[in-house]
C-alpha cells in the first residue's frame, strides 16, 4: 500500500513557476514508477510526466515538454514536478499516483495509487 499526498499547488501570473511536491508513505515506494496528472474542469484526467523506480527513464507529454521537470528522491519518499513558463491552460488539479509494477506509462489506469490532488491556478 501506498499513500500519496501532494502539496505545493497555488496561484501563479502567467510565465511564472511552480514546484510540486509528492509525498509517499509505504514500503513500496522505491519501486514504484511514479506519475503526475492532471485534470481540468470539464476534462479528463490527462497524463503530464512518469519517472521508472530508479530515475532512468522519464516522460512528458508533449504540452509540458521543456516546460516542467519530473524528479525522485528514493530516500525520502518524495516525487516533484518543477513547472516553469505555466499558462493558463495549465490550471487544473496535480495528481500524483504510482504504479506498483513499475510501468511508468501514460496511461491513467496502469496507476494503483493516487492522491488527492493539489489546485494549480494561472492566471492571465
Amino acid at each position: 500500500q501506498v499513500q500519496l499526498v501532494e502539496s505545493g499547488g497555488g496561484l501563479v501570473q502567467a510565465g511564472g513557476s511552480l514546484r510540486l511536491s509528492c509525498a509517499a508513505s509505504g514500503r513500496t515506494f522505491s519501486s514504484c514508477a511514479m506519475g503526475w496528472f492532471r485534470q481540468a474542469p470539464g476534462k479528463e484526467r490527462e497524463f503530464v510526466a512518469a519517472i521508472s523506480w530508479s530515475g532512468g527513464r522519464i516522460y512528458y507529454a508533449d504540452s509540458v515538454k521543456g516546460r516542467c521537470t519530473i524528479s525522485r528522491d528514493n530516500a525520502k519518499n518524495t516525487v516533484s514536478l518543477q513547472m516553469n513558463s505555466l499558462k493558463p491552460e495549465d490550471t487544473a488539479v496535480y495528481y500524483c499516483a504510482a504504479d506498483r509494477f513499475g510501468r511508468g506509462t501514460s496511461e491513467t489506469r496502469e496507476y494503483d495509487y493516487w492522491g488527492q490532488g493539489t489546485q494549480v491556478t494561472v492566471s492571465s
